[in-house]
């Protein structure tokens, strides 16, 4: 019993000298698990680019008043940051999600000024419309 607590003591510190076989089957465990474990597994979910999957959209633009308005997807936020109602945080969510999308938007000041949540037939919010203001 002991030999083999001195063996997993000896894995989980990795004190097998290089080239030995202990350490080539620990070499190849680590590659197998890299190479065959699902992607599902860690909820690994590719990026698309944003802004052609639809996701934002600008949709009125106010040259009086300096406004535009923009229709964001509440899918491009997670389920617990989405709200029914204009909240400092959901200002905060938009506000950093349109400066990292929006290519009129990247790397210029602007200010969020109003959000209105788009409802579905069942209650549940489909997408927000967010004023700025440049």
């Amino acid at each position: 019993m002991k030999r083999v607590w001195r063996g997993i003591g000896r894995a989980i510190f990795w004190s097998y000298e290089r080239g030995s076989w202990p350490y080539d089957v620990m070499c190849g465990l680590i590659l197998l698990f890299v190479l065959l474990t699902p992607r599902g597994w860690f909820h690994d979910r590719p990026q698309t680019s944003l802004l052609a999957s639809g996701l934002v959209q600008l949709i009125m633009q106010d040259s009086t008043a300096g406004t535009e308005t923009y229709r964001v997807d509440a899918k491009a936020f997670r389920p617990d940051k989405r709200a029914t109602r204009a909240t400092p945080e959901l200002e905060r969510e938009t506000h950093d999600f349109l400066d990292r999308t929006a290519d009129d938007l990247k790397g210029q000041p602007f200010q969020v000024r109003r959000i209105d949540p788009v409802f579905t037939g069942d209650g549940s919010v489909a997408a927000y419309d967010v004023t700025i203001k440049r």
